[in-house]
């Protein structure tokens, strides 16, 4: 009996001996930092993968991890059922905990994409294509389509989405951002629309929006906004034509070359402020904040037009005489 009990705890022994010991070496491999064949690594989890599934996401992507150890893993410490799906990265020097760790925690990777306050529609949708981040969902989709994907009654794209930073997980396709975007905008034009300035001769908040973005093209200089719209309302509210050349020039389209002659502006298009009276039926560019603000509280004057001084900033006259005369003095360069 007393052999016996010997050769027990001599086996109990050596069992605890060999689970120290496996547990010593799970402990140095969980803390171990993984073989990488780059300092930072991107993978993408997909939606409801399993730990052996993201670990051959890792493998392939670069990220050297035992794929039995990281569900081992992953299940002692429970973080198997908080990963979420998305993108991440893998930096040299981390372990299998601490990969396991920024998945649990959602600690994803995240990109930017900036729309330029003036950018046209297409423009847009070239900088979407162009972003390695962004996935492609839109190729071949027209406008018709995407204004019905948008819930969208307007009758074009332009104008239609809010110039800002929009931060994102890589992987997002082209159609999230623009509906982000989108719902930015009207959210925005709508909120501002309730509060604005009243007697305006606009009757809804998508001909602000048409103004505004007239606005964005004739100025980039904030304290000139709301004077610049000033002397459109004024037009307006008199029944003048607007005349402004970047109404020409979108109704021009390609063929615009950088240049804007005499029979451009009484070539007649629906954008052709010189030929039609009236906003045109669309916005022109993507108007900011800054813009619809402005046509929404125009400055108060009694100027009927303004002429570029060639130094970003505008003149602006009472009347046709005044108006000329500065023409004269800083587009034609007389004194």
């Amino acid at each position: 009996m007393k052999k016996f009990s010997l050769i027990a705890l001599s086996v109990l022994l050596a069992v605890a001996l060999v689970a120290g010991g496996l547990a010593a070496y799970a402990w140095h491999w969980a803390s171990r930092a993984v073989e990488m064949n780059a300092e930072r690594i991107q993978y993408t989890v997909p939606a409801g993968s399993g730990v052996r599934t993201i670990a051959q996401v890792m493998k392939d992507a670069g990220i050297d991890v035992n794929a039995d150890g990281l569900v081992a893993l992953a299940r002692y410490t429970g973080m198997d059922r908080q990963i979420k799906a998305g993108a991440y990265e893998a930096r040299r020097g981390d372990s299998p905990r601490r990969l396991l760790e920024r998945m649990a925690a959602g600690d994803m990777v995240q990109a930017r994409l900036t729309l330029v306050e003036g950018w046209t529609y297409q423009r847009i949708r070239q900088a979407l294509r162009e972003s390695p981040a962004v996935r492609q969902t839109l190729d071949g989709v027209d406008d018709a389509e995407l204004l019905k994907r948008l819930g969208s009654q307007y009758p074009s794209p332009e104008g239609l989405f809010m110039p800002d930073t929009y931060v994102f997980v890589p992987g997002t396709t082209d159609f999230d951002i623009l509906r982000q975007a989108y719902r930015a905008q009207q959210d925005f034009l709508q909120e501002q629309w309730e509060q604005r300035s009243a007697g305006l001769p606009l009757a809804t908040p998508y001909e602000a929006l048409i103004l505004a973005s007239i606005v964005e093209k004739e100025t980039g200089r904030t304290e000139e906004r709301a004077r610049v719209a000033g002397v459109f309302t004024n037009r307006l509210q008199r029944g003048m034509l607007l005349q402004t050349d970047p109404t020409v020039i979108y109704g021009m389209g390609e063929k615009y070359d950088g240049r804007i002659r005499k029979r451009d502006l009484q070539t007649d298009t629906p954008w052709n402020t010189y030929t039609r009276a009236g906003l045109p039926p669309t916005p022109i560019a993507s108007p900011g904040r800054a813009s619809i603000l402005a046509a929404l509280h125009p400055e108060s004057h009694a100027y009927f037009y303004f002429v570029a001084r060639g130094d970003g900033s505008s003149a602006f006259s009472a009347n046709l005489r005044e108006h000329n005369r500065a023409v004269s003095k800083y587009i034609l360069g007389r004194n």
